[in-house]
């Protein structure tokens, strides 16, 4: 009998034990590494956590260098955010090797029954208040928003602000920005990043930039693509919200739809943002600031519409961004600028190629020839030899 006991109480205890082991092991295997390697860089792999890498290397003074291996990552509940960034991760370097995806779906969690199905993030890539331009977001894709939209704080606040704040969490703070969402004093750079198939409602199925005037610095997005993004209102690839900044260097842009549905911000007050000609692939508020450097704008529903003062547009290539998709009744066109002072270098052609009428002829080559474009959209014709994007990944 009390062989038959100690058994039991052995196969007990070993019960236990490998319930512990399983238990800390599956801990681990949702968590990445949360110690860097011998050059103080941290890796996470697919099935890891983004996030807690981010958030040991912002506890770590010597290590502020994150890898991503390749493979699809996508969020394990619903929240605001796949991926954020606030003040205390600021400085690190997150960086794809391979081809990485970050993606705002997972079938398995989301409503089938929601319009935003299968997303379960607002944002994708979230950069908060207190980020510089040492906070560099390099090599990633980015897909899957669909206007899902949670203000709940749970399971993570991703910008807790303190009551005397000047920043507020407003309706754009939640629902713009499907892929990216820069609020506040954010400044990221993000290079190499390729932003597709993404849809916001109402603004920036790509990205939306909320400096709330705090725009004496401005975030960097340099040799990225983006294509395919929608928006029911404005800024279908890029929304530079009133009071916000941005620089844009070697992008393209290309088949991005606004305008997909009502201005219902816009029709509260009774005034229609853009409703007849509707809004471009970048949208510029007033009192917003943008330099936009050797850019291509081409198959868009409309090119660029910028009501802010003096902007610079150097060395861009706007052509034939004509392409439906949305309800806005005028025609399409490459440029809508208020100030077109700063418009400069730019070879541009379309059915309306200047709105306003703004833009200076001699100093940009209007009624431009075919750039004819190779399969990167990088232009073979000679004419175009120093402007316009220039791939620096292979285009999909």
């Amino acid at each position: 009998m009390k062989t038959t006991v100690r058994f039991i109480e052995s196969l007990l205890s070993l019960y236990i034990a490998i319930a512990l082991i399983i238990s800390v092991s599956g801990c681990a295997r949702s968590e990445p590494n949360q110690f860097p390697d011998s050059e103080n860089v941290y890796h996470v792999y697919p099935g890891e956590s983004i996030q807690s890498a981010l958030n040991a290397a912002a506890k770590n003074n010597s290590a502020n260098r994150v890898l991503v291996h390749a493979g699809i990552y996508q969020p394990a509940e619903p929240s605001q955010a796949l991926i954020f960034f606030n003040s205390a991760h600021d400085g690190i370097t997150l960086e794809a090797v391979g081809k990485v995806i970050l993606t705002a779906a997972n079938p398995t969690l989301a409503d089938r029954s929601e319009a935003s199905y299968p997303a379960v993030v607002n944002h994708v890539v979230y950069f908060g208040d207190g980020i510089s331009r040492k906070t560099i977001f390099r090599g990633f894709d980015i897909t899957g928003a669909n206007n899902f939209v949670t203000r709940s704080d749970k399971p993570v606040c991703i910008e807790q602000l303190p009551s005397d704040s000047p920043l507020k969490k407003r309706i754009f703070f939640y629902s713009d920005g499907g892929a990216i969402k820069i609020f506040g004093r954010s400044y990221p750079t993000i290079e190499g990043t390729e932003i597709y198939n993404n849809y916001a409602s109402p603004c920036a199925g790509g990205v939306s930039v909320e400096n709330q005037g705090f725009n004496q610095q401005a975030p960097l997005l340099k040799n990225c693509i983006f294509r395919n993004n929608r928006s029911q209102v404005t800024g279908s690839a890029v929304d530079v919200l009133p009071g916000g900044n941005a620089v844009i260097e070697n992008c393209l842009f290309v088949n991005n739809i606004a305008n997909t549905g009502e201005d219902y911000i816009g029709q509260r007050s009774g005034n229609e943002y853009n409703k007849k000609h509707g809004s471009g692939a970048l949208t510029v508020f007033r009192r917003s600031k943008a330099t936009i450097i050797r850019c291509t704008f081409t198959g868009n529903w409309n090119g660029v519409d910028d009501k802010g003062t003096a902007n610079i547009y150097q060395d861009c290539i706007f052509w034939q961004n004509i392409s439906s998709g949305g309800i806005s009744e005028g025609n399409r066109y490459e440029i809508d600028i208020v100030d077109g002072t700063g418009v400069n270098g730019c070879w541009i052609e379309g059915k309306i190629m200047d709105l306003r009428n703004t833009i200076n002829p001699e100093t940009n080559v209007l009624h431009a020839p075919n750039p004819r474009f190779d399969q990167n959209y990088a232009p073979l014709a000679e004419e175009y030899s120093d402007v316009g994007y220039r791939p620096t990944r292979d285009a999909p």
